[in-house]
């Protein structure tokens, strides 16, 4: 009966079948209510899968965080909620069949409808029951980051649900999967810290596995630096095939084993060199195909050298065709069936691809696995002949990467603009059989892993359009409605800029400096952190946790980053000029790297409590080769110019000039006997500044100033240095001091040449000057714009006894005053 209302329901009320990303839950109001009740009842075919089972008591717990009711499974085939698999639940069977709701044949699509006051959730095989499953678990509210991110679950009192036909029909990628690589130290150490264990074990795995599951994924390639799948706990591989994921060995691990079982066991198995070591490799391969018996997994075929190198310097056809032909005759010893009918792959990554490229083959029912270059790319993609093959073609894509130029490990910096453009582009050349993302400790890359699981379910839902959606509905789905916009706005310029260098890549020399380049990335990345900063402290308590994870960290991390190298690219700059305000960027240099330790540790120590205490210690501070074998994070080379005194201000200028106190020099050098002194109300207005005793040389005594003015308008500056009118007493000609403006070379001036009684310069120069007790000395100098908008002026005194009283750098805004204006604004540096 209830087959036929269905049927009729179609054809009649033209019920469409919904893309199930399309809402069916609601929490205010709906056609009924789901839990009427504190205790609901679900029904399940105790004949139906143990993955089925499995998801069913993630159910029930997910329920009970939403709206505190309590969720049990029943015998009673009336219950509230049916949940089964197609030919492996009799009541599935009876009320929808497979005919009516397009299931049958389908692979791992699910169904969710609702007959009557029934909500029910029904697969065509085990995986689609369980994405049903899991599709009402995220329409409820619980993210499928609710653990690896730390995602809030909100409490709702009602859950209300809008009657219809939902699916997301089937996959187009058949394995959809992720890649555990490079997970050493971060992984492995969080692993131990949080799970007690040295090897990754089951505990481990399995909120791997729900990982993938809740995003519609089903392949994994375990991580394989530090760990053994199959050999540190058995329970893995069982694991793996009750709850429904299928395994598979990475590109250069072989025959369902992984190369630490090897390595660890080399004085027993000699070399990895099949032409000298055929019989213990072939056994080695034995045991794993022995072990996988009657799983899903899936057989990685070939060979590579010993630690994922290549097997030599030739691209041996001969003996790599041998090596296959064997593997597939001990596939099929084992398995007692045809090669052909246990999935292989074989992965064409780095010099494997030469093999191919050079006409070597592989039968028609191993998918030939493609690769992008390790940062984004791909590398080749097969012609229309070529796509006829049955075993199809799948592609290793990679958001985390050890090798050369330099690793990228630490945080993602693949824009998911990138990743579509790039995906796409594989699809529509017919790469459907199996996509891997390479993630590396899998944190903190959950934004582009979510992507491109959505991406590999059906890469024609997105256009650049909308991938703008999808980053607006992830930051729903994780920060609620309210903050999606502002969220999903940060998190695509983060990948923006992110995407434009690795952080290892980053060094001072990245951006040009004298252009302001440097000094604008580095401000466009600090105005993004205030942003994230400003929306951080509006969220509720309950999400700040995710969103440091998946945000605010990243923004603050390589911001802190760009302020670093910016700092040590200014301090280079400026000491190359012999100008001590180098030493200011010598500081924020340092600051900017202490800050990035304090920064990881907050995320290891801090955040949700300490629960991912490990998973940010991977160096990427320090590098000079590709790889991180350096030993810890290494301060950047940064040059200070010593023996000087600094103050807290420099100084702004408006109007088209800047006037300063001479007293108020950023920088003080002394000389190597003598030192600046200040000689409170002597002048005009403040004080004068001498360097004392008169006795000693000058050496290398200077004065530097350090302003910016607004209203520029000359390419030269009239800059007037007032001196007390200091005589000649040494009687050599006149006192000279020097000037400099920026990186200009120094101008001498003698300023006090004529101040002297000779009949030519007595009544003109000597009495009105003496009266009027300054000396006001005018040097006209090229004035050009520098890379930050501030100017450096020095004085350097090259004889004794000369007085500093007063500096007007005029660039077109000045007019002359008996007190020389005011002092300009100063402003803490």
């Amino acid at each position: 009966m209830y087959h036929y209302l269905v049927t009729f329901l179609l054809f009649i009320c033209n019920i469409i079948i919904s893309n199930a990303t399309e809402r069916f839950v609601n929490f205010s109001k709906g056609d009924f209510l789901l839990n009427y009740s504190k205790k609901m009842e679900l029904y399940l075919d105790p004949n139906d899968f143990e993955g089925v089972a499995h998801a069913v008591h993630d159910l029930c717990i997910d329920i009970g965080k939403v709206c505190g009711c309590k969720l049990t499974v029943s015998k009673n085939r009336r219950s509230n909620i049916l949940i089964g698999t197609l030919g492996h639940s009799q009541e599935i069977d009876h009320l929808i069949g497979g005919k009516a709701l397009g299931l049958e044949g389908k692979r791992e699509k699910y169904i969710i409808c609702t007959i009557g006051d029934r909500l029910v959730i029904a697969g065509s095989d085990r995986r689609g029951t369980i994405y049903g499953v899991y599709e009402l678990s995220r329409q409820i509210g619980v993210s499928p980051w609710y653990y690896w991110a730390d995602v809030p679950i909100e409490r709702h009192a009602h859950i209300y649900i809008h009657r219809g036909i939902y699916t997301d029909g089937e996959p187009v990628v058949r394995y959809r999967g992720i890649f555990l690589n490079d997970e050493a130290p971060c992984l492995t150490t969080w692993v131990t810290h949080t799970f007690h264990t040295k090897y990754g074990e089951h505990q481990f795995y399995e909120k791997v596995f729900d990982l993938i599951l809740r995003l519609k994924g089903n392949f994994l390639w375990p991580a394989m630096w530090n760990y053994a799948f199959y050999a540190d706990d058995p329970e893995n591989s069982r694991l793996a095939d009750k709850m429904g994921i299928i395994i598979g060995t990475s590109h250069h691990e072989p025959m369902a084993r992984n190369h630490e079982e090897w390595s660890r066991a080399h004085g027993r198995y000699g070399p990895w060199n099949y032409s000298t070591n055929q019989k213990k490799i072939d056994n080695f391969f034995l045991e794993g195909i022995k072990r996988i018996k009657g799983k899903e997994d899936v057989v990685t075929i070939g060979m590579r050298g010993d630690g994922d190198e290549a097997m030599g310097k030739e691209t041996n056809i001969k003996l790599l065709q041998k090596i296959i032909a064997n593997q597939r005759k001990i596939i099929s010893r084992v398995t007692g069936r045809s090669a052909q009918e246990t999935p292989q792959v074989w992965a064409l990554y780095k010099e494997v691809q030469d093999y191919y490229d050079k006409g070597m083959r592989v039968p028609d029912d191993v998918t030939i696995l493609l690769s992008d270059d390790n940062w984004g790319d791909v590398r080749r993609v097969p012609n229309s002949l070529d796509r006829k093959r049955s075993g199809g073609w799948g592609l290793y894509y990679h958001v985390d990467y050890v090798g050369a130029p330099r690793n990228s490990k630490w945080l993602n910096v693949t824009p998911i603009q990138n990743m579509w453009e790039q995906l796409y582009l594989a699809y529509n050349y017919g790469v459907d059989r199996m996509w891997v993302l390479n993630v590396g400790d899998l944190k903190p890359m959950e934004f582009p892993i979510d992507f491109f699981m959505q991406m590999a379910w059906d890469p024609n839902k997105f256009s650049p359009s909308k991938i703008i959606q999808y980053t607006r509905n992830f930051c729903a789905q994780q920060f609620g409605e309210d903050q999606a916009d502002e969220a999903a706005r940060i998190l695509n310029l983060q990948g923006k800029y992110s995407g434009r260098s690795t952080v290892e890549m980053l060094n001072k020399d990245t951006y040009d400096l004298r252009s302001g380049e440097w000094n604008f990335v580095a401000n466009q990345y600090m105005q993004l952190e205030n942003s994230a900063l400003r929306q951080f402290i509006t969220l509720k308590p309950e999400y700040r946790d995710a969103y440091r994870e998946l945000i605010l960290f990243p923004v603050q991390a390589v911001s802190n980053i760009y302020q670093m190298y910016y700092s040590q690219a200014m301090n280079h700059y400026l000491y190359s000029n012999g100008d001590p305000f180098c030493n200011f960027w010598a500081k924020k240099t340092e600051d900017a790297f202490l800050r990035d330790s304090l920064l990881c540790q907050q995320y290891n120590k801090e955040i949700a409590g300490g629960k991912w205490d490990g998973m940010m210690i991977q160096k990427h501070i320090g590098y000079i080769g590709w790889n991180d074998d350096f030993l810890r994070n290494t301060l950047p080379k940064v040059y200070r110019i010593e023996n000087t005194v600094s103050s807290d201000y420099i100084f702004k200028g408006t109007k088209g000039r800047v006037i300063i106190e001479a007293e108020h020099a950023q920088f003080l050098r002394n000389a190597s006997k003598a030192s600046w002194i200040t000689i409170p109300y002597m002048g005009r207005t403040l004080s004068g500044i001498s360097l004392q005793p008169y006795t000693e040389p000058t050496d290398s005594a200077s004065l530097i100033y350090s302003f910016s003015i607004e209203g520029e308008r000359r390419d030269t500056a009239n800059i007037h240095i007032i001196t007390k009118c200091t005589l000649d007493f040494l009687n050599k000609g006149g006192l000279i001091f020097t000037l400099s403006l920026d990186s200009s070379k120094p101008v001498s001036v003698n300023f006090n040449r004529n101040l002297n009684e000779n009949p030519e310069n007595i009544s003109k120069v000597y009495y009105p000057t003496v009266a009027r007790r300054i000396v006001d000395s005018i040097v006209k100098i090229p004035f050009k714009k520098t890379v930050d908008g501030r100017h450096t002026l020095t004085l350097h005194p090259v004889d004794p006894g000369i007085v500093f009283e007063k500096i007007v750098v005029d660039v077109g805004g000045y007019r002359p005053q008996f007190l020389f204006g005011k002092e300009s604004l100063r402003e803490r540096k």
